[in-house]
């Protein structure tokens, strides 16, 4: 399948603009959840887009700005820890998306979501199952959303050194755990996440 076949055929229905939305992040220990959306030219190649999943770190740093300069327009919100805590990761990942969608600098006709669920998405969409390695905006968005999120951790890395967030991205490694028994939780962490490491 071409990674514009859905998209076209969206278009086909007189359906514009369209946006892909993706998230990056929710399930982690620790770090915001944060999503991207993305309006891509209809039919651009860009080429080695595809799943953030399936590209390394560095492959997706290098598509990061080539995605940006090419898009006709994007967003990427977030969902901190207490959003995530107080909502639960499902609605704050809800939250990130509605932030990203509103970050375009157009509203867009529709907005096809990767996954099988939207309900607490508040503009027109459709979900795809494997959205990011079918559709080419959704695939732009995973990667804007996951190099976005893997920055932040990065930088909370510096702040605190003893968890790895650098290595790991905040994800339930052996040794992330370790360190979360070792230390404790920082401010970073999502209590709820956190229950069987520091109760076991």
């Amino acid at each position: 399948m071409s990674l514009w076949e859905i998209e076209k055929a969206i278009f086909d229905e007189g359906i514009s603009p369209v946006c892909g939305v993706d998230e990056a992040g929710r399930g982690p220990l620790a770090g915001p959840v944060y999503a991207a959306a993305v309006i891509l030219p209809l039919g651009i190649e860009i080429d080695g887009l595809t799943d953030s999943k399936k590209i390394s770190e560095k492959k997706r740093e290098a598509l990061f700005p080539v995605i940006i300069e090419k898009a006709l327009s994007y967003g990427i919100g977030c969902a901190d820890v207490r959003e995530i805590e107080e909502l639960n990761i499902l609605n704050a990942t809800y939250l990130a998306m509605n932030r990203a969608i509103e970050a375009l600098g157009t509203v867009p006709e529709l907005a096809i979501i990767d996954g099988n669920m939207s309900a607490g998405v508040c503009f027109s969409n459709r979900t795809v199952v494997k959205g990011d390695s079918k559709c080419a905006s959704i695939a732009a968005a995973s990667i804007l959303a996951k190099v976005s999120r893997d920055r932040y951790m990065i930088e909370l890395s510096d702040k605190y050194p003893e968890y790895g967030f650098g290595k790991h991205k905040g994800y339930g490694t052996k040794a992330h755990n370790d360190a979360i028994i070792k230390y404790g939780a920082c401010p970073e962490h999502r209590p709820l996440f956190l229950r069987k490491i520091l109760n076991g």
